[in-house]
């Protein structure tokens, strides 16, 4: 159930993203264009994102458990560390420089564009190399 579930929702955020034109990095890069041909629907979809998430867990959390889970899996962190501020900036920068997000580039696939694999290819890549130095810099239980 948890399998179907989870492929409805991918289903209705790639047809979402294809729907509002966030698969195409054109559009996404105009949007950081504000000086040129500066397309604002991107902040529209953000937006339009953040309002029904807002609604949405106001709804959600009001259960005592999710439907397909035994308990919320709700981040408790507040504090800013250098890691999520870095890997934050490090999103920014290749969200602009490539004009995708890995949620849209995923939809784009479909595409067959080649510039699309590259990025998930490089997406891969990254989530690999950062697993990697997370392990050699993390602390040894016996350090503790």
């Amino acid at each position: 159930m948890r399998l179907i579930a989870s492929y409805i929702v991918g289903l209705v955020f790639g047809v979402g993203i294809s729907l509002s034109g966030m698969a195409n990095p054109a559009k996404v890069l105009n949007f950081f264009d504000i000086f040129g041909s500066w397309d604002p629907s991107l902040a529209f979809v953000m937006g339009s994102a953040l309002i029904v998430t807002a609604i949405g867990y106001r709804f959600v959390l009001r259960a005592n458990r999710p439907l397909l889970a035994t308990r919320f899996l709700v981040p408790t962190r507040t504090d800013l560390d250098a890691r999520l501020i870095g890997g934050s900036a490090l999103f920014g920068v290749g969200w602009g420089i490539a004009g995708f997000c890995p949620g849209g580039a995923l939809p784009a696939l479909g595409t067959g564009t080649p510039a699309v694999f590259i990025f998930v290819a490089a997406v891969i890549a990254g989530i690999w190399i950062a697993r990697a130095l997370q392990r050699l810099t993390a602390p040894h239980a016996a350090d503790v």
